[in-house]
């Protein structure tokens, strides 16, 4: 046999295999970094999708007890308005409030006086 012919009994060459294992490993890195990411995004999405479906449960519960409480407001009986004070008491409380400031040193004499025939005529 001529050493031709044994060259070409034997395979492939040195160099032909490692291209080879080259692009074989080359390819599977690639589409085992594209499942990863692939992966990676559902991830994402199926924790988005989860986080919306907390808040939509957190804003319903919200609503209910909002509703919860204005029925209960609904229920109970308004409060009764508040006595208006008499006149009398009102203008007794204005004249010994102008007494204490006369007699603090805060009006003079003729102060009070005004403030007094003010209080007695309105």
């Amino acid at each position: 046999m001529s050493p031709m012919m044994r060259r070409m009994r034997r395979g492939p060459s040195l160099i032909g295999v490692a291209a080879t294992t080259a692009v074989v490993a080359g390819t599977a890195g690639a589409v085992s970094g594209h499942q990863q990411q692939k992966a990676a995004q559902k991830q994402a999405a199926a924790q988005q999708q989860a986080d919306q479906q907390q808040q939509m449960a957190d804003l319903q519960a919200q609503q209910d007890a909002l509703a919860q409480q204005q029925a209960m407001l609904a229920q109970q009986p308004a409060a009764p308005p508040a006595p208006a004070p008499s006149a009398g008491s009102d203008m007794m409380a204005q004249l010994q409030q102008l007494g204490q400031m006369h007699d603090a040193g805060i009006l003079t004499d003729e102060e009070f006086a005004a403030g007094k025939q003010k209080l007695l005529a309105g």
